[in-house]
């Protein structure tokens, strides 16, 4: 059996050990978005630390621990805290969570995260529906060989993001009354933020946002067959386009004034997916 494939199973087995829960939707909650878990109708919580083999966040701000419940009538698993390719893990184990939820069930994977605005007509707090990405400069998870249980081995990435998921999406914000922007997320290794002269770069390559996770969670998912939405939260300009130094604590506390408005866009945006 492929090593990363067996890893992945082993990850299964160990979690249905403590939960035979089957989620509809996956949730993965970026920096400062943590706190929606708190909305979530629990049923149980799996710590990563509990799961054999499972890759442990190791960043301010992400708890560890998938939690399991219903918004709504909508099943759903909720990762708070993902795992980050700068933390020293291979890719695959990157993208073991997302993997390792679709096997538990999962359908459709909603992803946020927290980045930087690489357009100039983009605001720190602005909400971004991602409606495409540039992976390039982090490492595919795809590569090796394939995993024939998972999917094919040249997958089609022309709709990573799915086109219902996103019309759901812009139709919920606008009944919501909530500002939403749309474009492409560009995802870098990390963990330094980047350069004035990698935002001009990213500008020239078409992208509107940059980050340093979500892209490859979203060639697994796509691999697998899942449907794939996401949502960015604008934290603050990208280097180049600010006066001031970018830290990590400004990212998180942009992402918890927004939180509010996360919530609520979240929450009506699953209540609808459980229909599809």
């Amino acid at each position: 059996m492929n090593p990363i494939y067996e890893k992945l199973q082993n990850c299964l087995k160990s979690i249905r050990q403590k939960t035979d829960f089957e989620p509809k939707v996956a949730i993965v909650l970026g920096s400062g978005l943590g706190d929606y878990a708190q909305d979530i109708k629990v049923v149980t919580e799996v710590d990563y630390s509990e799961i054999e083999g499972f890759p442990v966040s190791t960043v301010p701000g992400h708890a560890g621990k998938f939690i399991f419940g219903y918004v709504g009538d909508v099943p759903v698993v909720c990762m708070k805290g993902r795992v980050h390719y700068y933390e020293g893990y291979p890719i695959s184990d990157v993208v073991l969570p997302t993997r390792l939820m679709k096997l538990m069930g999962a359908e459709i994977l909603f992803l946020t995260n927290a980045s930087g605005g690489v357009n100039k007509n983009f605001k720190a707090g602005d909400f971004m529906l991602i409606t495409d990405q540039i992976s390039t400069f982090a490492p595919n998870p795809l590569i090796g060989q394939n995993i024939d249980e998972l999917g094919t081995r040249f997958p089609d990435m022309s709709e990573i993001y799915n086109k219902e998921l996103r019309e759901i999406i812009k139709e919920t914000a606008k009944e919501n009354e909530i500002s939403l922007q749309e474009g492409v997320y560009i995802q870098f290794t990390g963990p330094s933020f980047e350069s004035p002269a990698e935002i001009k770069m990213a500008a020239a390559l078409g992208a509107d946002a940059v980050g340093m996770s979500t892209a490859v969670e979203a060639i697994a998912a796509n691999h697998m067959g899942m449907k794939v939405c996401g949502i960015s939260c604008v934290c603050n300009l990208a280097a180049g386009l600010s006066e001031n130094p970018l830290t990590h604590e400004e990212v998180q506390e942009a992402a918890n004034n927004a939180a509010p408005f996360f919530k609520k866009l979240v929450t009506e945006c699953v209540k609808k997916f459980g229909a599809q």
